[in-house]
Formats: structure tokens, C-alpha cells, sequence
């Protein structure tokens, strides 16, 4: 049985708090709200944290409200089965949230937690034991990484769900801390860096995901897994189209998860169906060109000459979807 190591908790009552004690622990600190996929790593002794902040009590945090100029805030801890369950968000984002992990996971994982989402690798993501045996990984402290020895880039992958959805609609994140507090787009929350790949400032905590108007914005998002529930995707898809009154695309997002350690946008296929109706030559085109961005390592239990080949098919049945 792997046990959880001796940590500190410590239960602030407010975001202020939280940033404060989370400063005040230092680098060996981290925060906790579902703790699905920390307490885990923990006990694999992945990471290691002497204290953990925990964010359940902190007020408002958790559930999702509408914006006075339009738009939705999505509290950081609130739960992903009501996220699920909620129609007050772009069905997209509800379904994405629906088809994380299992229904057990999804009433203790949170919003702000799948956003933050440690990237994941088959060398990685094991005991420790199993990890000395075949010797440490880069992001595991070692000197090499084991999916491409010859670079020196970790390429864990980052296999959460919500971003890809959220950078489709144009969502923020807000974030607080020690220097204040920030807006900015989801996409640059993340680093193509299997070890480094939040790019949240020392100390910072995301408080609030912030989605704008949906107005017509046509979305979707397909999700890729070896079973129908519990694993982890192998490949998600996020579209979203406007489409003017006569069917002709005036613009377009496609995003690929979990074929890297961040997001990958598809521009030139977004640029393909720009101006141009969704027609099925069309679709078919844009999605060839949505694999080109995309190269995903033999890191996950399905192959990355698979994964490669399914991109054009799923973002080509996401497209389809949408016209």
C-alpha cells in the first residue's frame, strides 16, 4: 500500500490568505482543493510538498456566476460534476467536464485543479520503486529523458480535459498573487515544458475561470481513450466556428490536447477554413492540416503512429459536427 508522506495542512478562510501562507511555506509548498491526481503523485512519491494549502474553505471559490457585461465566472474549486451538470455554461465545456475520469473523481476534482493539471508520462507517472529500477527520468530529477534520449526536453504530456474546450471559447484565467492579481487568456497559462508548464508567477493561485459570451459561437470537443471512462485522453479536440448567415466560416479554433506538454493551437488549418464554407472538401482539407503542429511521443499506452493518425480524423468528425 503507498502511503501519503507527512505534510502540513493549512485551511485558509480567504484567496488572501491562502496567498499568504502559500508564500510563507515557501517553494516546498503547493495547493490542494480534489487533490485527485496530487495525493496520488504524492504517494508515488512524484513530488514532494511539506505543506499543502488547501482551498475548500476559501470564500468564493467554488460555484459559477453569471457576469454583469455577460460571460460566466467559473470559481476555481468548484466541482466538475457540477460543472457537468450545469446549464448555465457552453454545453462544450459541461461535456468536457462530464467525460473527466469517473463520477467519483468528478465530485472531488475541481475546475481550477484540471486547469493546473501536472503533465503525465508512462516513465514518469509510476512507484518509485519501478522508477529506480529503470533509472530517473528528467522530470523526475534525472539526467535524460527516457522517451527521447538524445534531447533534453521532458515531454510529459498534458492530458487535462477543460483547457483546450477553454481556449476554443476564448476563456480567461484570473490569478492572485504576492504581486497582485492578473487576467489573461487560458492558452498562456501553459508552456510546451514537461516540467515547467505553468506559466503562473512564484506564489500565484488560479481564482476564477472566466468564459465570454458564447453569441453564436458554434463548439465542440471530442475526447480519445482507451475505455469509456477513468483513462485519461489520448487525444482531445476542441473546434469552435462562427459561421456568417449564408454558412461561410468567419473564423475558427481548433486545439489538440494531450499530444504535448500544452495545448497545441492548429492555425494553419484555422486559417484554411477562414472565408471558406464547411463543405466536406473543406473540412477534409483543414483537418489533414490540423496533424502537422502535432507530434506526439510513445509516452502514453497508445502509440504516438496512432495518435498521429487519428488527428485528422477526429478534428474532420468535430468539424462536421459544427457545420
Amino acid at each position: 500500500m503507498m502511503r501519503l508522506p507527512p505534510f502540513a495542512r493549512l485551511a485558509p478562510r480567504t484567496l488572501a490568505e491562502a496567498v499568504e501562507m502559500l508564500a510563507d511555506q515557501g517553494p516546498g509548498a503547493a495547493v490542494v482543493a480534489g487533490g485527485t491526481d496530487l495525493y496520488p503523485n504524492m504517494k508515488r512519491r512524484q513530488v514532494e510538498h511539506h505543506a499543502l494549502v488547501d482551498l475548500r474553505a476559501v470564500e468564493g471559490m467554488r460555484g459559477i456566476r453569471e457576469e454583469p457585461g455577460g460571460g460566466i465566472s467559473i470559481g476555481a474549486t468548484t466541482r466538475l460534476s457540477h460543472l457537468a451538470g450545469s446549464s448555465a455554461v457552453p454545453r462544450a465545456l459541461a461535456h468536457a467536464a462530464s467525460v473527466i475520469a469517473s463520477p467519483q473523481i468528478r465530485n472531488m476534482g475541481t475546475v481550477g485543479g484540471n486547469l493546473c493539471l501536472d503533465t503525465r508520462c508512462s516513465w514518469y507517472n509510476e512507484p518509485e520503486d519501478w522508477r529506480t529500477a529503470v533509472g530517473f527520468c528528467l522530470k523526475a530529477a534525472g539526467d535524460v529523458c527516457r522517451v527521447a534520449p538524445a534531447k533534453s526536453h521532458c515531454w510529459a504530456v498534458a492530458s487535462s480535459d477543460l483547457p483546450p474546450v477553454a481556449i476554443a471559447l476564448g476563456a480567461s484565467v484570473r490569478a492572485v498573487g504576492p504581486g497582485g492579481e492578473r487576467t489573461f487568456p487560458v492558452a498562456d497559462l501553459y508552456r510546451d515544458d514537461g516540467i515547467d508548464h505553468l506559466a503562473l508567477l512564484p506564489g500565484e493561485i488560479v481564482a476564477e475561470l472566466l468564459v465570454p459570451p458564447v453569441d453564436g459561437l458554434r463548439v465542440t470537443y471530442r475526447k480519445i481513450r482507451r475505455r469509456g471512462s477513468i483513462d485519461f485522453p489520448e487525444l482531445g479536440v476542441a473546434a469552435s466556428v462562427r459561421l456568417a448567415p449564408e454558412g461561410i466560416c468567419e473564423a475558427a479554433t481548433i486545439v489538440l490536447g494531450s499530444v504535448a506538454s500544452a495545448p497545441v493551437r492548429c492555425r494553419e488549418a484555422e486559417d484554411l477554413l477562414a472565408g471558406r464554407p464547411l463543405t466536406p472538401e473543406v473540412i477534409e482539407e483543414a483537418a489533414a492540416a490540423a496533424a502537422h503542429p502535432a507530434k506526439p511521443q510513445d509516452n502514453t499506452d497508445l502509440s504516438h503512429v496512432y495518435r498521429k493518425w487519428v488527428i485528422p480524423i477526429h478534428v474532420s468528425r468535430a468539424l462536421q459536427s459544427l457545420s
